[in-house]
């Protein structure tokens, strides 16, 4: 009777008793098998569960992708994305550009009543703080480098313990996530005031020597912990050769803002004599 349930069974051997039995006798009989019978285990033959061994994983390959273009180093913290969001303006949006120097004590701007020249110890601490109270979380940094640092080809710009990446070490530890956009640019620290190294012969901007120092000054302001770099000289091919540079020194985060035109405005003017003393 293996493979059969309890209850059918049962209705095996009653039917077997019914053709036998007389019926005054039927339910007595059907009563006492079901006695008997409810007491028994019958077997069950069960289904064999077949096993299938899982496959060992195969180990990950990380291969780095030689991408030109990461739109996600954007999109990587709060307050970038925020930035970026479209058609919605608020303090979310500015970046506040703030001039220092290398002094303790805040230097009126002539050119900007109400703005000064900060310390770059507690008076940018203080006016970083106060942008912050207003929700701005982003802001920019404009160097007045000493004239005894310039020189014709700039290194002073890519000095890891330079007036830029002190500040924005400063800054970083005591504000974790304030965005800082650095200016990556060849006149503030060129002795000549130009945007670029110049030939001794013509005079000319020397298109490639210049990116190969502005690449230079990247990766130095990155590895201080700036956020977003911001390529201002306008020279062929320096978005491309900051990139590279940055990807090259593992900086893939670090984003670029470059700037598409300038202007000789009386905005614009303004803003350039807080850092020049001449117009190129």
């Amino acid at each position: 009777m293996k493979g059969f349930e309890q209850k059918s069974y049962l209705g095996l051997k009653a039917a077997s008793y019914n053709m036998r039995i007389s019926p005054f006798r039927r339910t007595e009989v059907c009563c006492q098998l079901q006695r008997i019978d409810s007491s028994m285990t019958w077997p069950v033959i069960a289904h064999e569960e077949v096993l299938v061994k899982s496959k060992p994983t195969e180990p990950v390959i990380h291969q780095p992708l030689h991408l030109s273009r990461r739109a996600l180093r954007n999109r990587k913290s709060p307050t970038q994305r925020a930035a970026f969001q479209e058609t919605n303006i608020s303090p979310d949006n500015f970046i506040y550009p703030v001039f220092i120097h290398q002094g303790e004590v805040d230097i009126p701007i002539k050119t900007m009543p109400g703005r000064y020249m900060l310390g770059w110890r507690h008076g940018l601490i203080e006016e970083v703080a106060r942008a912050r109270d207003v929700g701005v979380n982003s802001i920019m940094l404009y160097p007045k480098v000493p004239d005894t640092l310039k020189s014709p080809t700039g290194e002073e710009a890519f000095n890891d313990n330079g007036l830029v990446q002190r500040t924005v070490g400063l800054l970083k530890d005591r504000f974790p996530d304030l965005v800082i956009y650095t200016d990556v640019n060849f006149d503030e620290y060129s002795s000549s005031g130009h945007g670029g190294i110049t030939s001794e012969d013509a005079g000319v901007i020397l298109n490639d020597e210049t990116i190969h120092q502005l690449h230079k000054q990247a990766v130095s302001q990155a590895r201080a912990g700036a956020d977003v770099v911001c390529t201002s000289e306008m020279l062929d091919g320096r978005v491309s050769a900051v990139r590279a540079a940055l990807d090259a020194e593992g900086f893939h985060h670090v984003s670029i803002m470059s700037y598409s035109v300038k202007y000789t405005s009386s905005l614009y003017g303004r803003f350039r004599k807080v850092q020049l003393d001449k117009k190129t």
